[in-house]
C-alpha cells in the first residue's frame, strides 16, 4: 500500500510535466532503481511541504535557487562553447597549407548537419533563437519548458556555434535558464500562475549571466516578456538577475564583456550630426537584416527536395565560405566562431574603414544564412557585431570630414552596437543599458539616446512587426497581448502550439 500511495502522489506532477507514469502492480515487480526514485522524491516533497507549507514561501525559495542554478547553467554553457570553438573552428582556421580553406568551409557545415539531425529527431523545440520559445511558453503554456528542449538547446547549440555558425549564445542561454526554472517550479509543485512567473525569472537570469548585465536583464524581461508591472514577478526577476550575475562574476570575473582603451565621451557637439546619421543607417540595416532573414527562411521552408535536417548544413557551408573570404582579405575571423575578439578591435578603433564595412555586410549575410536555414542559436551577438562595424565606419566620416580625434571611431562603434540592437530587437531601453554595462561607456549617454531612439523609431515605422513576432507569425503562432493566459489543461503538451512544416521559431 505504501508503494501505491507514493504513486498517487506522483500522478499530478506527471500529468503536469507530460510524463507517463507506468502502473505499479504486484504481479510485475519493478527494478530497484525505479522503486527508489519515486520514494526518494515523495520523501523530499513531504519534507518540503512540512518546511514550506505556504506556496509563497516555496516561490521565494525556488526563485533564489533558480537564480543560482541558472547562473551555473549559463557559465557551463558558455565554457562549453569556448572549448568547442577551440576544438572545431579554431583548429580549422589554423590547419596547414591551403587545407585551412576547406576545413573552414566544411566545419560549420558539419556542425549544421549535427544540429539538423538533433533538431529533427531529438528536440525540434530547441531550434531558433530561444527568445520566441520562451515567449510562447510564457503566454500559452504558463511557463512550461520541457527538459528535452532544455538539454537539446544546450548540446545542439553549443556544437553548432562551436563549429562556426554565425549565431549568438545569449538567446539560447535564456531558453536554457527558462527550462531550469520551469523544472524547479514543477518539482516544488507551484501553481500554474507561479510557474508562469518562473519563466520570467529564467529569462532575466539568462540575460544577466550572458551579458554580465543584470540591470539590462531586468529591463529586457519587462520590455520583451512581461509588458506590465506585476510586483511579485518583478521582485523575482530582480532577485534572479542579481544572483545569476553574482554566480557569473564569481566564476568568470566581474570585468565588462568588452575592454576599451579609455572611457569614451562626446568630445565635440558637432559629432551629433553623424550620430543622427548612424541612427538612420542602423534602422536601414536592421530592416534589411529582418526582411532578408524572413525571406530566406521562407525559401528554406519551400525547399522540400532536400531533407530538413540538411538545411542547417547548407547554411553552415555558406557561413564557412564567407569566413574564408574575411580571413583572406583581412586576416581576421569573427564571421565564423567567436566574434567578440574582432568586435573588441572595432571598439578600440584599430580596424580600417574598409575592414569594418566589409565585416558589417559579411556578418549580416552569414547570420541570415545560419538562422534562416534552421539552426540553433540567437541573434544578439551578431546584432552587436554588425552595429559596431557600422558605427565604426560612420566614425571615419567624423574623423575625415570634421578632423576630430581618431578616438571617435571607437566611440561610434560603441553607439552603433546599441543602435542596431534597438532596431532589430526593438528593446530601446535595454539597448542603451546593455551597452553601458558591457563597455562601461557611460560618457556616451546623449549619442546613445539619439542613435538608439532614431533607429528604433525608424525601424518600427518601416517594419511595424518586430523580428520575434514576425518569426512566430511565419510559423502560424499569434501571442495574446494584454490578456490573461488560459488555465492550463491536465497535460500542457496537448495545448502547446504546433509549428507548421516542422518550423523552428
Amino acid at each position: 500500500m505504501a508503494g501505491n500511495s507514493a504513486t498517487r502522489d506522483l500522478v499530478p506532477l506527471c500529468l503536469y510535466t507530460g510524463m507517463v507514469t507506468p502502473s505499479i502492480s504486484e504481479e510485475t515487480p519493478k527494478p530497484s532503481y525505479w522503486v527508489g526514485f519515486p520514494g526518494l522524491y515523495t520523501r523530499f516533497l513531504a519534507w518540503l511541504m512540512r518546511r514550506m507549507p505556504s506556496e509563497r514561501q516555496r516561490l521565494l525559495a525556488v526563485t533564489i535557487l533558480a537564480g543560482g542554478l541558472c547562473g551555473l547553467a549559463a557559465v557551463a554553457f558558455h565554457l562549453s562553447i569556448a572549448w568547442l570553438e577551440a576544438l572545431f573552428i579554431g583548429r580549422a582556421n589554423a590547419a596547414h597549407g591551403y587545407s585551412w580553406i576547406w576545413w573552414t568551409i566544411l566545419t560549420p557545415g558539419l556542425g549544421g548537419l549535427f544540429a539538423g539531425l538533433g533538431l529533427t529527431y531529438f528536440a525540434p523545440a530547441a531550434a531558433g533563437s530561444g527568445i520566441p520559445q520562451v515567449k510562447v511558453a510564457y503566454s500559452l503554456r504558463n511557463g512550461y519548458v520541457t527538459v528535452r528542449e532544455t538539454i537539446g538547446k544546450f548540446v545542439l547549440c553549443a556544437v553548432q556555434i562551436g563549429a562556426g555558425a554565425s549565431l549568438g549564445l545569449e538567446g539560447p542561454t535564456v531558453q536554457i535558464c527558462a527550462g531550469v526554472s520551469s523544472a524547479l517550479a514543477r518539482i516544488a509543485r507551484l501553481s500554474p500562475k507561479n510557474c508562469r512567473r518562473l519563466a520570467s525569472v529564467g529569462m532575466a537570469a539568462g540575460i544577466a549571466a550572458a551579458f554580465n548585465a543584470p540591470i539590462a536583464a531586468i529591463t529586457f524581461t519587462l520590455e520583451e516578456l512581461i509588458g506590465d508591472l506585476d510586483q511579485t514577478m518583478l521582485s523575482g526577476v530582480i532577485v534572479a538577475a542579481a544572483l545569476a550575475a553574482v554566480v557569473e562574476h564569481s566564476i568568470l570575473g566581474s570585468n565588462p564583456v568588452f575592454h576599451v582603451q579609455r572611457a569614451y565621451t562626446l568630445g565635440n557637439a558637432s559629432s551629433l550630426v553623424w550620430y543622427a546619421l548612424l541612427g538612420l543607417l542602423a534602422a536601414l540595416v536592421s530592416v534589411a537584416f529582418t526582411d532578408s532573414l524572413l525571406w530566406l527562411r521562407t525559401q528554406f521552408k519551400r525547399l522540400t527536395a532536400v531533407p530538413r535536417w540538411v538545411h542547417p548544413a547548407i547554411g553552415g557551408l555558406a557561413v564557412g565560405s564567407m569566413a574564408v573570404l574575411a580571413l583572406q582579405l583581412f586576416h581576421l575571423n569573427g564571421i565564423a566562431g567567436d566574434p567578440y575578439k574582432t568586435l573588441t578591435l572595432a571598439l578600440t578603433g584599430t580596424l580600417s574603414v574598409s575592414c569594418m564595412a566589409a565585416f558589417c555586410l559579411l556578418k549580416l549575410a552569414a547570420t541570415v544564412c545560419s538562422y534562416s536555414s534552421g539552426g540553433s542559436g540567437g541573434i544578439f551577438a551578431p546584432a552587436l557585431f554588425i552595429g559596431a562595424m557600422l558605427g565604426g565606419s560612420v566614425g571615419y566620416l567624423d574623423v575625415t570630414i570634421f578632423h576630430h580625434s581618431s578616438d571617435a571611431i571607437g566611440a561610434f562603434a560603441v553607439v552603433g552596437m546599441g543602435a542596431v540592437f534597438a532596431g532589430i530587437v526593438r528593446a530601446p531601453m535595454t539597448s542603451i543599458l546593455i551597452v553601458f554595462e558591457m563597455t562601461g561607456g557611460y560618457g556616451l549617454v546623449l549619442p546613445l539616446m539619439i542613435a538608439n531612439m532614431s533607429a528604433f523609431a525608424l525601424a518600427r515605422h518601416w517594419r511595424h512587426t518586430p523580428i520575434y513576432e514576425a518569426l512566430l507569425a511565419q510559423d502560424g503562432i499569434e501571442l495574446p497581448h494584454g490578456t490573461r493566459p488560459l488555465d492550463p489543461p491536465d497535460d500542457l503538451e496537448v495545448q502547446a502550439p504546433e509549428l507548421k512544416d516542422g518550423a523552428s521559431i
